[in-house]
């Protein structure tokens, strides 16, 4: 029974790194930090992070978004059409706007610079796997910029996002958007995780957004 369980708490990480060094660097470090953590065979590319993913089926990936063949970006879009529940963790030298609003709007859930310290990049990992998004106030607050920046002045109003929700939906949603967690939100409305996670699973589903990061800068950038 144990066997089974920690099959099942296992969590299949794959990197795709086009530099060698941090690829295989990251694979032994990360390794070390949980023993949770199976490092499957890095991919060298965008092109080679999709084939593996489809071999590997891997739970998160890191992914970098500058590398040879296929970008981080493309892959991202292609590997979630494929295995939308895949979780893709950007992990790059890059913090432009354009970048930071593409990936995420690609199906990212979180953005770590590489100067990140390997338990930051361990505890991001955890988080995505539990349902959370990983993303900073000052990231988030960029991307909200770029989205206000992109909608038309005069475009007419989109239906409110929690438009459809029950009460209770509605302000777990608000807890989601001020970025709690699970087990926070279920401590501060006094409920089971689980039944938060239930709940998050049907807010998600009811607004058609792919994750929480998405959840959270729709719901903001609609109000």
């Amino acid at each position: 029974m144990s066997k089974l369980t920690e099959q099942v708490e296992r969590v299949r990480v794959l990197i795709a790194e086009d530099q060698t060094l941090i690829r295989e660097g990251l694979i032994t470090l990360l390794a070390q930090q949980d023993d949770n953590f199976e490092m499957l065979p890095g991919a060298a590319d965008g092109e080679q992070a999709i084939e593996f993913t489809r071999r590997y089926r891997p739970d998160v990936i890191l992914m970098d978004l500058q590398m040879p063949r296929v970008g981080g970006i493309a892959a991202t879009q292609r590997i979630l059409r494929e295995f939308p529940n895949t979780h893709i963790v950007v992990l790059t030298t890059f913090e432009t706007d354009d970048l930071i609003f593409e990936a995420v709007s690609a199906g990212a859930k979180a953005y770590l610079l590489k100067d990140a310290r390997v338990d930051e990049i361990a505890a991001t990992i955890r988080a995505v796997t539990n349902g959370q998004s990983a993303l900073s106030p000052s990231v988030a607050a960029r991307i909200l910029d770029e989205l206000k920046r992109l909608r038309p002045r005069h475009a007419p109003a989109s239906p409110r996002v929690n438009d459809g929700l029950t009460a209770r939906e509605k302000e777990i949603l608000r807890l989601v958007v001020e970025g709690k967690s699970n087990s926070e939100i279920g401590k501060h409305l006094h409920l089971a995780e689980g039944t938060i996670k239930n709940h998050v699973s049907t807010i998600l589903e009811k607004c058609g957004a792919r994750n929480r990061t998405e959840l959270a800068i729709r719901t903001l950038g609609l109000n």
